[in-house]
């Protein structure tokens, strides 16, 4: 049996104490049963304090320190196991746990020992990491630096993959350690174990210099085998022999040597950076026999230092360091280019003197010690050549391992170009301010010029539909009766009178449609029908009209039409048969002799649409050339003596014009005074698989039709004797009522056909007659709208009140009694009353205004009035918007809806269905139930505007009284 000498035991002692890692022996129940000096002085503990306690204790997760001891116990190694150790202050360290179990001669395991290395190396370099990737972002121009520390990075990587290793190894020679018993030789088994499982190199060195012993670590690093280098000279594996062998004298000489620099080379030529701790051990009476040597590898510190100067140089903000005395101890490159002084002139400086405000700087750094931080302090670097950079500053205090403050690192960022835009901005801002000012005022102007303008549109518009009233009603029985008389028996002389009044009537009649239209055009009321229609029967149609004309004239008529136009389009027929109408009529009217053609070329055609050339040519009186600009001008004729000579207005080219160019067409005019003149226009129309529907068409009465009974509302006594005569004529039955209030009357009480319904009358209008008719009695009885004020009939509103067709005084019979006959064919459909909203019931409730305004009838008039006036657009662009799956205007159109339907008093169920629309709009998404929410909406809202004018009405009164 073998056994260790007590000297051999000191020896080993002094190998383990010499490690510069915390070396702990731990018993088979987890208890600490030896250490070295180290791990007292990381723990804060003493060694007595540490001795028979648990291990797993002094760690901030017990359970996995206990998890790693048994770890170590089944596998036999563990290597590089991560932790965190918390010592007797509480401050936290993070280390890595390399362990191996160790045993007795009969391979029993004794228990652990384990190797605490803190792992602040690995954890610096993370962060450095970190500080790359930002710095990366800062500073493209620095990338191939970057690049090069990566390649650093991984030969750390490799290295760490050795020292792994090097643990496996650990584990596997320690099952090797089987010789010695341990009742006997306890202490050497234990020091030798130590040994081994250290990471860095140990090293036993004779007085003369020569190798004596190492550990599994000095081999890996050498190259070297362990009996070829015991007894070969120390200082033979290093890159500077000479400096080595100073290193192992100066240990004899001092007894000790603390981080001595030195650099290994291997036997393949890799050379490793090392720290060396070295002190000498003696016998049991003093005598110095040798040295123990334990050697760091700092080849990662070395690395990471590099690292992290090349992150500072990369950096573009300057950065420099003070001591406490406000000295610059270093800076980067960053910084010399600021300043333009060298390095060498910067170093030991004040740090103050480089400001223009030295105070202030000086006063950053004292706040930085006392604070121990600085944010985004403003300054201004002044250049040895006078450039000034204004800088923005943020520092903290660098300290040691002990918290002592060292001094101060500050970080400069250049916000010269900042400060620059933000004085540029703020320059622009106040520009742009005194533009806005400038546009508002002249905007206030323009609104000003526009509401003089529209008022100026709005009488004339007022005072052309005032007279297209005035004019119309007696015209209406002047032209109807005299159609009616026409048809009686008549002398020759009766009837020629009666004719030329009829004449006369027509042109009054086109004289005032020429300039209603016009105003019409300038309004811009002109609606423009899509309906199918056939163009080549359209056209023989309107040509036909003007046969008994050319025939007085002895002119020639020719109709030139192109075959491979398609039979039924889709457009206005009627605005089309009063552009040609106008031309042809001009064509008739300034020529006397020659011919008149009338062409229709097809230009272009595709999938959807035709394109389509009209001529008008005639050989008539022609136009001088510098009258050809102003032809489609208001009230322009080619010479003064045109309208003596020839009659008119002016106005049928320049309506012409307006309803050509709306309808995206042109027109254009050639002429050579004396030889005639030729006017274009191309327009173009959707092609349709629809059949044409054409009004004028007359509908021959069926038998059982012959008893057909007509209600006419007219209030005028001459227009009710027209009407009366005119549903004599079709053998229809009639009766009268003299305003809507009578017809309403007179519905309840006895069945009718169709209704024909004026518009403007006293006490019901026509309007309200019909909004009775369908919402309150819902009755589907057709209705045809008759009015002499075709300037201001809304066709829109015709259509919302529920009336299926209207038409303009003076009465064609012809087309009134196919409107009536087309109607009264068509099946009825129940008339149905909008969603949830009968006008019996009330949708509003002003209870709450009422509160609101503490029954104030001003306060509430003005309340209703703001909502009277806001909410008609807001539902005409909620349509709008629908229509057009416009969400974003869909949803704010809603939302400006919402708060008034409580504060009007309208049920809550309609604010939730606002809210339904404005999550569709919201989400941009189409749904079926939209449709019937946006509809109920603006049902609830035009009642809700109805009835609150209404309460106006009554609050008006009511104010007046008080």
């Amino acid at each position: 049996m073998k056994t260790h000498t007590d000297k051999e035991q000191h020896y080993f002692r002094n190998l383990i104490e010499l490690s510069l890692d915390s070396m702990v022996m731990i018993s088979s129940e987890g208890l600490i049963i030896d250490m070295n000096k180290v791990l007292p002085k990381i723990t804060g503990y003493s060694r007595d304090q540490l001795l028979n306690t648990n291990f797993s204790s002094y760690f901030t997760d017990q359970l996995t320190a206990k998890e790693m001891y048994h770890h170590v116990l089944i596998k036999g190694f563990l290597y590089d196991y991560p932790l965190t150790l918390k010592n007797k202050k509480g401050v936290l360290t993070d280390v890595l746990c390399n362990a191996s179990v160790y045993k007795d001669y009969d391979s029993s395991i004794l228990g652990v020992i384990a190797v605490v290395r803190q792992a602040s190396e690995k954890k610096l370099y993370t962060e450095l990491q970190a500080a790359n990737q930002k710095l990366t972002f800062q500073n493209e121009e620095k990338k191939k630096r970057a690049a090069e520390l990566v390649i650093a990075n991984k030969e750390l990587l490799l290295q760490n993959e050795k020292k792994e290793k090097r643990a496996a190894d650990l584990g596997i020679a320690n099952e090797e350690l089987e010789t010695l018993s341990f009742s006997e030789t306890s202490a050497a088994q234990y020091s030798r174990s130590l040994i081994e499982a250290s990471l860095d190199p140990l090293v036993t060195i004779s007085a003369e210099g020569k190798i004596l012993d190492v550990n599994e670590a000095s081999i890996t690093v050498t190259g070297v085998k362990r009996e070829k280098l015991i007894g070969t000279n120390f200082s033979h594996y290093f890159t500077e022999p000479e400096k080595a062998k100073k290193g192992y004298e100066k240990v004899f000489d001092k007894g000790f040597v603390a981080d001595y620099p030195l650099t290994i080379k291997g036997k393949n030529g890799k050379l490793t950076d090392v720290l060396y701790n070295a002190s000498v051990y003696k016998d049991d009476k003093g005598n110095v026999l040798g040295v123990f040597a334990a050697a760091r590898d700092v080849t990662g510190q070395k690395l990471l230092s590099k690292y992290s100067l090349s992150l500072i140089e990369a950096s573009l903000d300057p950065l420099v360091t003070i001591n406490t005395e406000g000295k610059i101890t270093d800076m980067n490159q960053a910084t010399v280019r600021i300043t333009g002084l060298a390095r060498k002139k910067l170093k030991g400086t004040d740090f103050f003197d480089y400001f223009t405000e030295p105070q202030k700087a000086q006063e950053v750094y004292q706040q930085v010690f006392a604070q121990g931080s600085v944010a985004d302090s403003p300054l201004t670097v002044r250049h040895v050549d006078g450039k000034l950079t204004d800088v923005l500053f943020n520092g903290s205090v660098y300290t040691d391992d002990n918290d002592h403050v060292l001094g101060v690192v500050i970080v400069a960022r250049d916000v010269t170009d900042q400060n620059r835009i933000a004085t540029e901005l703020l320059e622009a801002k106040i520009a742009a301010e005194l533009a806005t000012k400038i546009a508002e005022d002249a905007q206030l102007k323009a609104e000003r010029a526009t509401l003089v303008a529209e008022n100026a549109v709005k009488a004339k518009q007022q005072f052309l539909s005032n007279m297209s009233h005035e004019i119309r009603t007696p015209m209406n029985a002047i032209i109807g009766f005299t159609k009616v008389v026409l048809k009686t028996e008549l002398s020759a002389k009766q009837k020629e009178y009666l004719t030329a009044i009829k004449m006369s009537g027509d042109t009054l009649i086109v004289l005032i449609n020429d300039i209603l239209d016009l105003a019409k055009v300038d309004a811009g009321k002109m609606v423009f029908e899509q309906t199918p229609f056939k163009l080549r029967s359209s056209i023989s149609v309107m040509l036909h009209l003007f046969e008994v004309k050319i025939h007085e004239r002895n002119l020639t008529l020719v109709n030139e039409y192109d075959e491979r136009i398609p039979e039924v389009l889709l457009g206005d027929s009627v605005r089309l048969h009063q552009i040609i109408m106008n031309l042809v009529s001009n064509a008739v009217k300034f020529t006397t002799e020659g011919t008149i053609t009338v062409s229709v070329l097809m230009l272009s055609e595709d999938d959807e649409k035709v394109t389509i050339q009209f001529d008008v040519k005639d050989t008539g009186i022609g136009i001088d050339k510098y009258k050809l600009n102003n032809i489609f001008d208001d009230f322009q004729q080619a010479t003064s003596g045109t309208s003596r000579l020839y009659g008119g207005t002016g106005l049928g080219l320049a309506i012409v014009k307006q309803l050509i160019e709306p309808q995206g067409g042109s027109i254009e005019v050639t002429s050579t005074l004396g030889v005639g003149s030729t006017f274009s226009f191309v327009l173009t129309f959707l092609k349709t698989n629809e059949d044409a529907i054409s009004d004028s068409e007359v509908v021959e009465l069926g038998a059982q039709l012959k008893q057909i009974r007509v209600l006419v509302v007219e209030d005028i006594p001459i227009n009710q004797l027209l009407m009366k005569t005119l549903l004599d004529d079709f053998g229809f039955e009639r009766d009268i009522a003299e305003n809507g209030k009578i017809a309403v009357e007179k519905i309840h009480t006895m069945e009718y056909d169709i209704i024909l319904m004026d518009l403007q009358m006293p006490i019901m209008n026509g309007f309200a007659a019909t909004e009775y008719i369908r919402n309150t009695m819902h009755s589907n009885i057709p209705i045809i709208a008759l009015t002499a004020d075709v300037t201001t009939v809304d066709l829109a509103k015709c259509k919302a009140v529920g009336m299926n067709d209207y038409i303009a005084k003076p009465v064609d019979e012809r087309l009134l009694y196919t409107k009536i006959m087309n109607l009264v064919k068509k099946p009825k459909k129940p008339y149905i009353d909008p969603e949830g909203l009968n006008t019996k019931e009330s949708c509003i409730n002003l209870e709450y205004l009422n509160k609101r305004t503490k029954s104030n009838p001003k306060l509430m008039m003005e309340m209703i009035s703001l909502y009277l006036e806001q909410t008609p657009p807001l539902v005409k662009v909620m349509n709008k918007s629908y229509m057009d799956e416009d969400w974003e205007n869909l949803y704010s159109a809603v939302h400006k809806m919402i708060p008034s339907f409580s504060l009007m008093g309208i049920d809550l169920d309609y604010e939730n269905k606002a809210r339904v629309i404005q999550e569709y709009a919201n989400m941009q998404q189409q749904s079926g139930e939209i449709p019937e929410l946006v509809l109920q909406l603006d049902n609830v809202c035009t009642q809700a505007c109805k009835e609150l004018e209404q309460e106006m009405n009554k609050l008006e009164i009511l104010a007046n009284e008080n």
